[in-house]
């Protein structure tokens, strides 16, 4: 019998679900790491959000063969010890586009549309009609990082009928993107764009992706949103940047490191939005991630094949 194994609390809708459809299995409902400890070894199949496994973990899981992870993130992930075990991993790339993509456009426009003055204001009991406040129709969105996300940030950018330029490590033309070029054309783009998205992951290559070089090229009333890992971004370059006006305004999700310091100097820039690493919570959340757990589990028990979001260990995405 086929042992799946979790180390996160599972909503009782989905527990019911996966063990009606699938009578044959045993699902070992655990809700951390350390209750799933204990039965490692037994686990041919181990459910994640990726951030609570060490190589000794691995080691412990003799028979396991498959790890899915309920998130996008694998930064944390003892990819060494996984791959010299042989053991495929797949993720949950994708459930965060749609809350992720309104996350962008919720942000975008309280910036242009001086929300947090407005109620400021409204604490003050105070009437001024003076805020300037700007449209975000017929801007320019410049997209670092083209998969689901950032095709879905594009569709709903298109709804303000904008010019949508992705950047990716190919290149390749992306569905809702007017034109995308690889990663060593972005400061062709740069100076071009109203609003800079990055949706990048945490890799070597992507470490401090966004530097004073970047910063220093963008127009002066850009607006630069972060929502990829906070390892992309340089924290001290933008907070330089920000104080030299080379840019209008940064929303950031994510940080270097988390919780963000209260000392951050982030937290107190007027030109600077700070919002704790939520741009991708949903209730809608988990029932997606075991959507796709349900499409691969289907094929790994008629074909021993996983189909949908197989990572490369090597890319670590």
């Amino acid at each position: 019998m086929v042992n799946v194994l979790t180390t996160c609390k599972v909503k009782s809708s989905i527990k019911t679900h996966f063990e009606e459809q699938f009578p044959d299995i045993y699902f070992n409902w655990q809700e951390s790491i350390d209750e799933a400890r204990p039965h490692l070894s037994e686990a041919d199949i181990l459910i994640t959000y990726g951030e609570d496994l060490s190589a000794d973990d691995i080691v412990k899981a003799e028979r396991l063969s498959w790890i899915m992870v309920i998130s996008a993130g694998l930064d944390k992930m003892p990819f060494d010890q996984i791959e010299a075990q042989g053991i495929k991993v797949t993720n949950a790339r994708g459930i965060h586009a749609i809350p992720m993509a309104e996350y962008v456009i919720a942000m975008i426009l309280q910036v242009s549309r001086q929300a947090k003055t407005l109620m400021e204001l409204e604490e003050d009991h105070k009437w001024d009609r003076s805020i300037k406040m700007t449209e975000i129709t017929g801007g320019t969105m410049l997209i670092v990082g083209t998969g689901a996300i950032g095709q879905e940030v594009a569709r709903l950018a298109k709804a303000f009928r904008m010019k949508t330029i992705g950047i990716s490590q190919s290149g390749q033309l992306k569905d809702h993107f007017d034109e995308c070029h690889p990663n060593e054309s972005l400061h062709d783009y740069l100076p071009e764009a109203d609003y800079v998205i990055g949706i990048l992951p945490a890799t070597v290559e992507t470490h401090h992706y966004f530097d004073s070089e970047e910063f220093s090229a963008m127009n002066e009333t850009a607006i630069f949103l972060n929502m990829g890992r906070g390892q992309t971004v340089n924290e001290t370059a933008i907070v330089q940047s920000l104080k030299d006006g080379d840019f209008y305004h940064a929303v950031l999700d994510v940080f270097e490191e988390e919780p963000l310091d209260d000392q951050s100097l982030l937290w107190d820039l007027e030109q600077c939005t700070v919002t704790p690493h939520l741009s991708g919570i949903s209730r809608h959340y988990q029932s997606r991630a075991f959507d796709i757990f349900e499409t691969n589990l289907k094929s790994y028990l008629e074909t021993g094949q996983l189909v949908e979001n197989v990572i490369d260990p090597d890319r670590g995405y």
